[in-house]
């Protein structure tokens, strides 16, 4: 089953440059995705706002703050990206509090996603009715594009018991579509069976996938997703920052937050992806991108996938977008594909 990816007007191949100019890319440009078989149209770039308010993993109100976010959320706007990705956990509440805060201040249609979190002592059905209910009032509006189950755990709650509240919330039209997060292949397909019996599709899986991330090809979920119609949402695109080419063993040694424990940002790690990085060092350059537009449009390239990199400020957003309006060919998708294997 084929999902739907709508270019209505060729975009220069200069597009990284011009976004470092402030513009605005209109409605009939922008290339844009379905949600599913038929959910809502978003645009085929998303942002994903995890940093948004947390001051646990991502140091907000130190490197990076309220001001620095507003600013992202107006460039992408301005670019034409207004699918906003967040979680009632990601900094417990405060990032669905900015975006609703930044949507008030714009004309622009944006389309939101936003995620359940099962937590044990949430034990009946009402529980996710509520936890929707508190996020809408955060993000101060009536309906969202989609709303996800953030994890697969099953406590008191299970499987059935949040499709089946949620094919209602569409019915009562507060969602317009239904996803999962990190859910394998069978439970995906057994989260779709589920909604299936009530007549809503599924719409999303959000995984972790890039370059550099490539367990879900491996394991059938990407295969299954596009048997199912389910669109792909990948987190974490650019690996932490791994693909944006910022990182050498020189200035690794201060890093903050979870990268300090990640291997791969050793000096030894990086050393490992230099085919890689050369790659798209080489390829950066014919197009003139950075390493990571091509990588975010290596993922775009994939068809039924639609990443949703962070941005910290207008500048990482404005770069975000740069991904779109153009294609890799397939021969340097799969050489990417090799060099990151």
């Amino acid at each position: 089953m084929k999902v739907a990816i709508e270019v209505a007007q060729s975009t220069p191949s200069n597009l990284g440059n011009r976004y470092n100019k402030r513009h605005s890319v209109s409605e009939e440009s922008m290339q844009t995705i379905k949600l599913g078989v038929d959910g809502p149209t978003v645009t085929a770039l998303g942002v994903g706002t995890w940093a948004w308010g947390d001051t646990l993993f991502w140091a907000y109100g130190k490197d990076f703050g309220a001001e620095d976010v507003a600013g992202a959320f107006q460039a992408s706007i301005e670019a034409g990206v207004t699918f906003f990705d967040t979680a009632e956990v990601y900094g417990l509440g405060e990032s669905e509090r900015l975006i609703g805060k930044f949507c008030k201040q714009t004309s622009q249609p944006v389309q939101i996603a936003t995620k359940y979190f099962p937590l044990p002592w949430r034990w009946n059905r009402e529980a996710i009715a509520k936890a929707l209910t508190a996020s809408l009032e955060r993000l101060q509006t009536s309906q969202i594009s989609l709303y996800q189950i953030h994890w697969p755990l099953e406590f008191f709650l299970k499987t059935k018991d949040f499709m089946e509240v949620l094919a209602e919330e569409v019915k009562k039209g507060r969602i317009q579509s239904v996803g999962v997060s990190n859910y394998s292949a069978e439970q995906m397909t057994l989260a779709h069976q589920y909604l299936a019996e009530k007549g809503i599709p599924l719409a999303v899986n959000q995984v972790p996938y890039s370059l550099l991330t490539k367990q879900v090809e491996k394991n059938g979920t990407i295969e299954r997703a596009k048997q199912l119609g389910v669109t792909i949402l990948a987190y974490s695109p650019l690996s932490q920052g791994l693909l944006t080419g910022k990182y050498n063993p020189e200035n690794v040694k201060n890093l903050q937050g979870g990268r300090r424990i990640d291997s791969r940002f050793s000096p030894k790690g990086l050393q490992k992806l230099e085919p890689l990085f050369s790659t798209l060092k080489d390829l950066s350059e014919k197009y003139d991108k950075t390493p990571a537009q091509i990588s975010l449009n290596w993922l775009i390239s994939q068809g039924n996938v639609i990443p949703i990199p962070g941005a910290k400020n207008a500048n990482q957003a404005k770069q975000n977008a740069g991904a779109l309006g153009w294609s890799l060919t397939p021969e340097e998708v799969e050489l990417l594909r090799q060099k990151s294997n």
